[in-house]
């Protein structure tokens, strides 16, 4: 029964049996064109452009230990994974090029599985253009594509695809949670997971497709479909509290969007000079200097933000200040998190008070859960109170002090921005993987969305269809069954040498 069981396990672990392969014809369109052309080495510059003490140029495919060879006039390979110091020459001319380091990385044990060698060598322009032109005349070798380092990586099964889109996250990470972030989706935590749950329906899968070959057999345990339900249905609740998250990752990659408001002259502009650290906006005296929305990424407090700055709020005067309150009326529906800018010593006049009556304090009545935005009131201009530490007005929601020009309160606020943005984004550091992409939630709601249609007590039939349907979105989340096009958005990312 077991070894019949195990059989089950395999069969579903394969896919569905399609006509096709009961039939035992081929498919010649089974072969991925995303593996790399058999016979092909390729190198390139895998360090940054521009002088540098070191500069790293890589080689991988069939030809590298011929490449090696041929620049170092050597008969022996050097030991594998070991830094040998070598003299490069010019195979065509002998001429030498440089005095460098290289490793040679023997396939498998790579990273892009294949056979591969790094020559470290002084970082000036001339030297890597000599070793370069000195690479692209060995036969076999040719410039490599972006992202072909790590294309070959994945056709290798050196990496599964949320590894590759965590690599190209981390090449681009900007602050420390996005560092963390991919650094954690780059070691496969959400790989894992999905093979989990894959295994999870495979293991289902088996046992209705026992059910329904078996099902008055007197060897087949009476529990098998119990079982199999209580696991889809414990599955079902994870892909919940995940789909409930992916906000916060994708948050968390892109940046979430910080709109600065408020009433004409409160400092809004100064404020996100100040967050920015460089003078994203015109600062002036007079009512109304900004026009437009004003847009720049920025590190918040070690989270990634796109920090907006907006039009005063006010019946404006004519029809371009009009606009520009409308286009701010319209970012502040649209943000993550809202910093409301006043100015503590104007609390009193029209303008402000209005802003508060309409947006500080709609969000602020609503309870934690009801609420669609994080809001933070900010005081400005604390420097003009005539005590230091006086609550200009207690009765105002909960609020920060800070002068924009003398930086008091700046600490106060930037700590404020953690928790608030950690809510926002999640902690990359701990807790479940965070899902990053769209891709990532399509296919876990598409999962969800066909484990909704396993009924085993209707139809059982059905009910392995939807678990093969389910456990395929699965799969391809990690790279299964991908397309051309999908591995095409991907890899494009990345830049030549990696």
């Amino acid at each position: 029964m077991w070894r019949w069981l195990w059989t089950r396990v395999v069969r579903a672990a394969a896919g569905p049996r399609s006509a096709c392969s009961r039939r035992g014809c081929s498919n010649s369109s089974s072969t991925s064109s995303s593996a790399p052309a058999a016979g092909a080495t390729i190198f390139a510059l895998s360090s940054g452009q521009g002088r540098c003490g070191v500069a790293v140029i890589r080689a991988s495919g069939p030809a590298s230990g011929h490449a090696l060879r041929s620049l170092t006039a050597a008969r022996d390979l050097p030991p594998a994974r070991r830094a040998s110091l070598r003299l490069l020459s010019d195979p065509s001319s002998g001429e030498p090029l440089d005095r460098a380091l290289v490793l040679w990385f023997p396939g498998p044990h790579s990273f892009t599985g294949e056979d591969c060698v790094e020559f470290h060598v002084h970082g000036g322009p001339a030297v890597v253009s000599g070793v370069l032109q000195a690479l692209g005349s060995v036969p076999g070798l040719r410039p490599a594509e972006a992202g072909e380092f790590t294309r070959r990586a994945f056709a290798h099964g050196k990496l599964d695809l949320t590894e590759v889109e965590g690599l190209a996250d981390l090449i681009h990470a900007e602050t420390e949670a996005q560092r963390r972030q991919a650094l954690r989706q780059l070691d496969g935590e959400l790989g894992q997971l999905c093979h989990g749950w894959a295994e999870t329906l495979t293991k289902a899968l088996a046992h209705v497709e026992a059910y329904i070959d078996f099902g008055e057999d007197d060897n087949l345990e009476e529990d098998v479909l119990s079982e199999a339900h209580k696991d889809v249905r414990a599955l079902e609740a994870a892909l919940d509290a995940h789909l409930r998250d992916a906000r916060r990752g994708q948050r968390l990659r892109s940046g979430a969007h910080v709109v600065v408001a408020g009433p004409p002259n409160a400092g809004k502009s100064s404020l996100v000079n100040l967050l920015s650290q460089k003078p994203v906006s015109i600062v002036s005296p007079e009512p109304g200097t900004t026009r437009d929305v004003l847009e720049t990424p920025v590190d918040l407090a070690g989270f990634p933000a796109l920090l907006s700055d907006t039009a005063g709020l006010r019946d404006g005067v004519g029809p371009v200040e009009q606009e520009g309150v409308r286009r701010a009326q319209e970012r502040l529906q649209q943000a993550d998190l809202v910093l409301a800018v006043l100015d503590v010593s104007d609390l009193g006049s029209s303008a402000s008070r209005h802003f508060l009556a309409s947006v500080v304090g709609p969000r602020c009545s609503l309870s934690p859960g009801e609420r669609q935005q994080r809001l933070l009131l900010v005081l400005n201009k604390a420097d003009l109170l005539p005590g230091a530490g006086q609550d200009p007005e207690p009765r105002l929601p909960p609020h920060l002090l800070l002068s924009c020009l003398t930086g008091a309160g700046l600490d106060d606020l930037l700590e404020a921005l953690r928790t608030e943005l950690a809510a926002l984004c999640g902690d990359p550091a701990a807790g479940p993987p965070l899902l990053t992409r769209a891709r990532h939630l399509h296919h876990l709601r598409a999962c969800r969305d066909a484990l909704a249609h396993f009924r085993p007590a209707r139809d059982l039939a059905l009910a392995a269809e939807a678990l093969r349907v389910a456990r395929g979105h699965l799969t391809r989340l990690t790279g299964g069954g991908g397309t051309d096009e999908l591995l095409e958005l991907i890899f494009r990312d990345f830049c030549v040498g990696k």
